[in-house]
């Protein structure tokens, strides 16, 4: 027993091609209406922002050269020799910059547990999909929107204006800037939870705050705790800076390094930061791992 294959007629395939290249030859003009657009889009923001081409090809050589020279002693028996032959003089500093790295640290945990507190009770109200009314939702989410858009320096320099130098400053404008990234993490996770259980605990006559308890939290305390962990990492970055502005922490010695050019002193306490970020990531890894297993 023989299968026959149907098989177009030549005019019918003949139609296809002819269709299949016009759709073709459409997207190829579409992908380079997009590129030209682009192009153009970019030319306008470079001669607006008045970025000089000239000026950056003719300095780019110090880049690699100022790079070069943080890892270059500058002092001492060895000046002149990589900083991995006197590791001492390399770390002189080490007992002082371990403990503003603890700082900072602190700085980080504090900031990331009160802002994400502030984030998890904010994302119930933002959320789309919880009851919650019109006016209220639109109004939290403009205030995360605020809160996360503005950038957390401009936030220190705010709070060391009004309460001085130190951490005070660092920690919270870390706090209003978590807050506000994790509350639109956090109502993004509950826009996408299952409706089901909500549902049925509605029907059976649950208040809004047991059925939060109860038929929401559940689905999304995993996702919290990761984003929470995630941004935990990342403050602790941001916290590593705030000593820019007076707000505490390692950034304060490391600016100074810098506006004074000591830079054996600037990749030393760089590698602490690389280092216990590095750190920070493994232990985070290992934390998110195991709650996800034992939650499911």
């Amino acid at each position: 027993m023989t299968t026959a294959t149907a098989t177009p007629s030549r005019p019918t395939a003949e139609r296809l091609l002819a269709a299949y290249e016009a759709e073709a030859s459409r997207q190829r003009k579409l992908y380079l209406a997009g590129a030209i657009a682009l192009a153009i889009v970019v030319a306008a923001a470079s001669w607006l922002a008045e970025v000089d081409l000239g000026l950056f090809f003719s300095n780019i050589h110090k880049f690699p050269n100022y790079i070069s020279r943080l890892f270059i002693l500058d002092s001492g028996p060895q000046t002149g020799q990589l900083v991995i032959f006197d590791i001492a003089g390399w770390f002189w500093g080490f007992g002082k910059w371990l403990r503003l790295m603890a700082d900072t640290l602190l700085i980080a945990y504090v900031a990331t547990i009160v802002g994400a507190a502030l984030g998890f009770a904010a994302s119930f109200l933002a959320a789309g999909n919880l009851g919650v009314s019109g006016p209220l939702r639109f109004a939290m989410r403009r205030i995360l929107e605020f809160c996360r858009t503005v950038p957390e320096l401009v936030f220190a320099l705010i709070f060391v204006l009004a309460f001085g130098l130190g951490p005070l400053a660092g920690v919270l404008a870390i706090i209003v800037h978590t807050a506000g990234a994790l509350g639109k993490l956090f109502y993004e996770v509950l826009e996408n939870i299952d409706q089901k259980p909500v549902e049925g605990l509605v029907a059976s006559g649950a208040s809004w705050t047991q059925t939060m308890r109860f038929a929401v939290l559940p689905q999304v305390l995993s996702n919290f705790v990761s984003y929470a962990l995630l941004r935990f990492e990342i403050n602790v970055r941001g916290a590593s800076v705030m000593g820019f502005v007076g707000a505490g922490g390692i950034g304060q010695d490391l600016i100074e390094a810098i506006r004074k050019f000591y830079y054996p002193d600037v990749s030393a306490i760089l590698v602490m930061v690389i280092a216990t970020v590095a750190i920070i990531d493994l232990v985070t890894e290992r934390i998110r791992q195991r709650f996800i297993a034992a939650v499911h």
